[in-house]
C-alpha cells in the first residue's frame, strides 16, 4: 500500500454535507483496508481564481495509506460528484501526520478571533460606563 494526500475543494453550496462526504470516503478506504493518518477540515476559503463562476470553496485534506485500485475507486467517485469542484490525489512517499501550514493557519485565526472576542464585552461595559456617567452628569445640570 501506498501513501497519499487527497485535496477536495467542494461546492459552496453544500458544505453540509461535507461530514457525510468525508465519512463515505473514509469508510471506502477502510473497508479496502487503508489508513486514515490525517483529516482535515479548512473550511470555506477564497479561490484563487473563480471555478464554475464560483468564488470561494469547501476545502478539505486527507492523507490516506492505500492500494492502488482504492485510489482508482475514489478518483472515479471524485469525477462524478457534481458536489467537487475539483480533487488532486498525489503520492507520497510517507505518512503524513502533522498539521497542515493551512491547518495552523486557521487555528491562528481562530485563536486572534476568540483572543479578540474575550475583549469585545470589555469594551461594551466601558462604553455603558461612560454613557452612564454622560447620563449621570446631565441630570446634575
Amino acid at each position: 500500500m501506498r501513501h497519499y494526500e487527497i485535496v477536495l475543494l467542494v461546492h459552496p453550496d453544500q458544505s453540509e454535507q461535507v461530514p457525510a462526504m468525508v465519512e463515505r470516503y473514509t469508510t471506502v478506504v477502510t473497508e479496502a483496508g487503508g489508513t486514515i493518518h490525517r483529516h482535515e477540515d479548512w473550511g470555506r476559503r477564497q479561490l484563487g481564481f473563480p471555478i464554475q463562476d464560483l468564488h470561494k470553496a469547501h476545502y478539505i485534506l486527507l492523507n490516506v495509506e492505500v492500494s492502488d485500485e482504492t485510489v482508482d475507486e475514489l478518483k472515479t467517485t471524485f469525477r462524478f460528484n457534481d458536489a467537487i469542484l475539483r480533487s488532486m490525489v498525489i503520492r507520497r512517499k510517507a505518512a503524513v501526520t502533522e498539521a497542515s501550514p493551512m491547518m495552523k493557519s486557521v487555528e491562528a485565526k481562530k485563536a486572534k478571533d476568540e483572543a479578540q472576542g474575550a475583549f469585545a464585552p470589555r469594551e461594551e461595559a466601558e462604553s455603558e460606563a461612560v454613557t452612564e456617567v454622560a447620563d449621570d452628569s446631565a441630570s446634575e445640570e
